[in-house]
Parts: structure tokens; sequence; C-alpha cells
């Protein structure tokens, strides 16, 4: 167990937002790699929650609280240090944990911007209301994000890809879990 590392219960809401990769310098500071291209949730929360990785060196077992002192973007990655992490082999100790804070302290996305993860399982139909499937994930492809949608037919699972663009996607509703496009299902 790492010295100063308090046990702690990971949050019903907690979402998984990246993981340490290794020390940073010689005071502490850590590497850490987001899971998100636009990783927000990193720099708001001061309460990071971790758990050890499912491979390799566990020097801590369970949910543990981190607190965070400070976050910032170096370099093209992101490093950060906390209270309970003094000098370079606590924050070795730390490589590989997986890094979860609480949804509810995500910033607010704006007007017409969602979360991945608050997409993920919203029902998808089509401006007849037909469905078209369950998101089930979201893929970058660079210019664009794709909805990845699983649906049965025949009694045999499907996926179906939708664009996350404003020209097929007509409406969100989060309170509705549900996402309307105008998309067909033979398409």
């Amino acid at each position: 167990m790492i010295t100063g590392l308090e046990a702690a219960e990971l949050p019903a809401d907690a979402i998984e937002v990246g993981r340490i990769a290794d020390a940073w310098g010689v005071k502490g500071w850590f590497k850490v790699l987001p899971h998100s291209a636009d990783p927000e949730a990193l720099f708001s929360s001061k309460r990071w929650y971790l758990q050890p990785s499912e491979r390799g060196a566990k020097t801590f077992s369970g949910t543990a609280l981190l607190r965070v002192r400070e976050t910032k973007d170096h370099s093209g990655s992101i490093v950060a240090s906390a209270q309970e992490v003094d000098d370079r082999d606590a924050a070795e100790a730390l490589r590989g944990a997986r890094i979860f804070v609480p949804r509810s302290s995500f910033p607010t996305a704006a007007q017409d911007e969602y979360y991945w993860v608050d997409l993920i399982g919203l029902q998808v139909v089509n401006r007849e209301g037909q469905a078209l499937g369950q998101v089930r994930e979201l893929l970058s492809t660079g210019p664009q994000t794709v909805l990845v949608l699983e649906f049965e037919a025949d009694g045999k699972p499907q996926e179906r890809m939708i664009p996350f663009v404003s020209a097929f996607v007509d409406s969100v509703s989060l309170a509705d879990k549900r996402i309307t496009v105008d998309w067909q299902a033979d398409y």
C-alpha cells in the first residue's frame, strides 16, 4: 500500500477517464494518459478515485482516493500532482492505476454538445419512429464521430453505423434516452 492513500468507495456515477502512465520529474508529479481527446473532467475534478491496473504490479488494492493539487497540460500530455504523492517513488508506484471521476463533477456541456458516456445505451430511432438500435459505442474517425449501434435481425446480433453529425441527427434527448435521426434501416 502506498503511504497516504485513503481507501474510498467508488461513487455510483464514477466514469473511467484515464490512467497513470509513469512518474514525471522527482517531486511526485506523474504523467496521465486520458481516455478522451478533450480531458476536461481530469482538469475540473480535484478528487480522483484510483483502482489498480488489471495487469502489472499492484501496489494498492480496492479503490483509493487521490486529492489532486494541480493538473496541467505539458507538451501535449497531461501531468498532475497530488497531496498523497510526495516523491518519484510514490509516483512510480501508481503506474498503471485507472483514474475515475464522478460524472457529476464533469463540466456542464454546451448546448448541442454531449459527453460520449451519456450517449452510450440510448435508443436510436428514425423520423418515422422505426427503432434502429442502441448505441453501443462511439468511434472518432477524425473529421466526425460515428455512432455504433447494436440491434438484432433474424435472431442474430447486428451492427449499424451512423455519422453523429447534424445532417443525420435531428435530436438527442438524454431525458428520454433517445436519439432521432434521418436514416433508414436499409442504409
